[in-house]
């Protein structure tokens, strides 16, 4: 039976459970990015109940759906809601292989570890993901992209730690998995709170030059 979720189809194991499953979370990414966090979440929910979770692929998507679920969540500073969702979401990767190369975010135990960095970031405990980041290992992600996403989470929760020198190490490693990703305003913004701060870092100036962040 189909969920009657606004402004959604609901995912069934037999209808392209990928595409529509991908679908779905671009949809809950355009609703949490307009303030409607906690519909997102419920979208999100009601989606993923829907799948057959012993079936790889099904399983797979479900997992996705589950990960922005708990990032949708923590940017509504529900922190019940979005851990749970990252357990169920770790439980799911767990237990069956990856299955590459069908998703924007990729169903994987990797993949949990880089959410929940951002998730403890959105909550406003980035004390909580130090130990989560220093296990991660980003190498194991499939794409360039995928990997600078995922320095981008550790610069942003070093830099909401304070320290100057962990941040402008895990900027120069988006750079080099993916230079344009640190031309991104928030991260030029990120930079820029660099120069300005009490530590002076050497090589940051010149890293604001070529990536076009507003210089001191």
């Amino acid at each position: 039976m189909t969920h009657s979720v606004v402004g959604s189809t609901s995912v069934k194991t037999g209808v392209a459970p990928v595409a529509v499953g991908e679908a779905s979370r671009q949809l809950a990414i355009a609703m949490r990015r307009s303030g409607r966090s906690t519909a997102a979440v419920h979208l999100l929910t009601e989606e993923a109940a829907d799948l057959d979770a012993s079936r790889d692929h099904t399983g797979a998507v479900r997992t996705t759906l589950l990960l922005t679920g708990a990032y949708s969540a923590a940017t509504g500073r529900d922190r019940t809601t979005a851990l749970s969702l990252l357990e169920e979401a770790e439980e799911e990767a767990s237990r069956r292989a990856a299955v590459p190369g069908l998703f924007t975010v990729e169903a994987t135990r990797t993949q949990v570890d880089v959410y929940r960095i951002g998730v403890l970031n959105a909550l406003g405990t980035p004390d909580e993901a130090v130990p989560v980041a220093a296990r991660l290992d980003v190498d194991r992600m499939s794409t360039a992209e995928r990997r600078a996403r995922a320095w981008t989470d550790v610069a942003r929760m070093w830099n909401a730690l304070g320290d100057g020198q962990q941040t402008f190490a895990a900027l120069r490693r988006v750079e080099q998995e993916a230079p344009q990703e640190v031309r991104r305003p928030s991260l030029r913004a990120l930079t820029a709170g660099l120069l300005y701060g009490p530590t002076r870092i050497e090589g940051v100036r010149e890293f604001a030059a070529r990536t076009g962040a507003p210089a001191a």
